[in-house]
């Protein structure tokens, strides 16, 4: 059992090496729906790897460093947008002194598209905290299929994908 454990860690971080490489090939793409470059910071891998300070699944990981190169076609291709949010969110740690947080308003971008040869369906998500750059925040299949359930459109909580 120890053997298939650790071929599977070896293939794991021999793909999450892959794709930071060809994530850190290509510091920005331009994205023409937003007219500007979104930024390929260490944020968005970060975020490709943990959800709410935890890490996750592997195997969820996996996919989305499998996914990157149709996430950065898709970016480079949209001139439509099909989601966006905007909210309040707190950013850094709190105030020593008082324990208050700074809060900006975030700006959530998401683009949904086919590609790929096996015509995958799949959505990228675009960040912007208050003035800042619009980064890459996260690629994820368009839809989770469960028990063969129909794909629907996500209209909650595209932040956290």
């Amino acid at each position: 059992m120890e053997v298939k454990n650790d071929e599977f860690l070896k293939y794991f971080y021999e793909r999450k090496d892959k794709a930071e490489n060809l994530y850190k090939s290509r510091p920005k793409i331009y994205n023409p729906y937003l007219k500007c470059e979104v930024i390929l910071n260490s944020d968005g891998f970060h975020h490709l790897q943990f959800k709410a300070r935890s890490e996750r699944d592997k195997k969820a990981q996996l996919l989305k460093f499998s996914l990157l190169p149709l996430a950065f076609k898709i970016i480079n291709n949209s001139g439509t947008l099909q989601e966006y949010r905007k909210g309040l969110i707190t950013v850094g740690k709190k105030g020593i002194k008082d324990g208050l947080s700074l809060t900006k308003f975030v700006d959530y971008w998401g683009f949904i598209a086919i590609v790929g040869q096996k015509q995958v369906k799949i959505r990228v998500v675009l960040k912007r905290a208050g003035d800042g750059n619009v980064i890459f925040w996260s690629v994820m299949l368009y839809s989770k299929l469960k028990n063969n359930s129909k794909q629907k459109l996500y209209t909650e909580n595209i932040e956290d994908e």
